[in-house]
């Protein structure tokens, strides 16, 4: 898709030049460096798209985008901490190549400064943008806290599931194309079927995410095929087995499921089995595409061209079709 380079390739220029060299150098220098790691970037693309989508300038929206960047980034130094992780994309952590508390107060700063990038908006869209900000980052902190919740529980439900997911995830990619048409001056009703359409496409982002974590290629899908099953968590695939398995079946997915055993690679294949015999395997993709399929029902709410709806369509497939 031709905009998407134009998109990244403007947001990537707008970051290089704000991912300057400042002091003290140990509390921005790890900033620029989780911002220059890469990664999908899908979000503030989302943003940049709305906004032209919209009828406004994608280079009025580069510091809202940038924003939605650099708050996702902030969520990953510390979502690293929590998981005592040691790679991201394949290169180390915040905390892990400086130290923990300088990754604490680098994540801080990187939230104040998301903010700061909406100052660069007249009063009534400054009003909008961080209304809808403030709500959309405090639901990211829940959705963080029911997945830290989930990790002791053995009573998590699909819909208890789902809201996390919602949350952590999904709320992010809505708000991100919302924000593109309030810089755009979009209309309510557009920004709101835009802001669902993102919420929708962003559960079916995560639920793929779930699926390519266990049945992905490992030479493309870029991080470590079976880590869900590895750290026992309770996945859309994991609930949808217990769901359909038999008693003996399921208390063997239990039985893993509280078992650290010295070949990964054996509970890895043991359980992947277990997902793709009971039919979770099946009905996580069938999620995937009824959550991608509602995403692409709003866009009749919108007020667009044919050919502008085509454009979210194609997007919101190459995403459900990805591998990586």
């Amino acid at each position: 898709m031709q905009n998407i380079d134009k998109y990244q390739k403007s947001l990537i220029k707008f970051l290089d030049a704000y991912a300057r060299s400042r002091e003290p150098e140990n509390l921005y220098n790890p900033i620029n460096y989780i911002l220059q790691l890469g990664g999908k970037r899908l979000r503030p693309t989302l943003t940049l798209m709305s906004c032209d989508l919209c009828g406004g300038d994608i280079e009025a929206a580069l510091p809202a985008a940038l924003c939605v960047e650099v708050f996702h980034n902030f969520t990953l130094i510390h979502d690293d901490i929590m998981d005592d992780a040691p790679l991201r994309r394949g290169k180390k952590t915040v905390h892990e190549k400086w130290d923990v508390n300088t990754g604490i107060l680098s994540g801080d700063a990187m939230l104040i400064k998301a903010y700061q990038l909406l100052e660069n908006y007249p009063a009534e869209k400054f009003k909008s943008l961080t209304s809808l900000f403030s709500k959309t980052a405090i639901e990211v902190c829940e959705g963080q806290q029911y997945d830290i919740d989930f990790e002791t529980r053995n009573d998590v439900t699909i819909p208890n599931y789902l809201k996390m997911i919602e949350y952590k995830t999904a709320v992010l990619v809505g708000a991100a194309m919302q924000m593109g048409a309030i810089v755009a001056g979009a209309s309510e009703k557009n920004q709101k079927a835009l802001y669902d359409f993102g919420r929708n496409l962003g559960i079916a982002f995560q639920l793929q995410d779930d699926y390519l974590d266990a049945f992905g290629n490992p030479e493309t899908f870029g991080k470590q095929v079976g880590g869900d099953i590895m750290e026992n968590k309770k996945t859309y695939l994991y609930l949808k087995a217990l769901e359909f398995l038999e008693t003996n079946d399921k208390n063997n997915l239990l039985q893993w499921y509280s078992s650290q055993p010295k070949d990964p690679e054996e509970k890895v294949q043991a359980v992947k089995a277990l997902f793709a015999a009971s039919g979770a395997k099946q009905a996580t993709l069938d999620a995937v595409k009824h959550y991608t399929d509602k995403a692409f029902a709003v866009l009749n709410e919108l007020s667009f061209s044919d050919d502008k709806k085509a454009i979210l369509k194609q997007f919101g497939t190459m995403l459900m079709t990805r591998n990586v």
